[in-house]
């Protein structure tokens, strides 16, 4: 592979430059990310200058843009420390992740809601069943017994029996 003229590296360095701000600006290409993969395809320059090498004596060499990789994610972070979301994505995941958040709380909350419903419901039940079984035991207990008598029917013709009312 060819090395770079000091004349294209200059060239790769502005536009890399010119990336960067536009990255950092939240300028995003569509699909893109705050990331040095984007940060490489909207200057036009292989990712691989970005990341250190290894000589074949297994020392490492830096890469041709690797010092505006570590700038570019150096102002990335202080963006984010600052609160600032540069990416729209992870502003979204943010917010979706606070949604999720809250939505589990209302089903937990919810979820008590049905058990008290659901226990209320069994225990209205089961009082209405033994209201139900007094009142039968007082009406067995009132025609077993033979005390009471029975009242006679009302008469036809209406009329009150000690005078009137008015």
């Amino acid at each position: 592979m060819a090395r770079l003229t000091e004349e294209s590296k200059t060239r790769n360095e502005a536009a890399i430059r010119a990336a960067m701000e536009r990255i950092l600006k939240g300028d995003l290409p569509p699909g893109g990310r705050a990331d040095l993969k984007t940060l490489a395809a909207l200057a036009g320059v292989t990712r691989t200058g970005f990341y250190s090498k290894k000589n074949r004596d297994g020392t490492a060499r830096p890469g041709a843009y690797q010092h505006l990789a570590e700038e570019f994610e150096h102002r990335l972070s202080e963006l984010r420390h600052a609160g600032e979301i540069v990416d729209p994505r992870i502003a979204q995941i943010e917010r979706l992740k606070t949604q999720n958040a809250e939505l589990k709380e209302r089903v937990v909350t919810r979820d008590e809601q049905i058990a008290q419903l659901a226990e209320f419901r069994t225990l209205a039940i089961s009082r209405l069943a033994a209201q139900h079984d007094e009142i039968e035991r007082l009406r067995r207990q009132v025609t077993d017994s033979g005390i009471v008598r029975q009242l006679p029917a009302a008469r036809t013709n209406r009329v009150a029996p000690f005078g009137s009312c008015s």
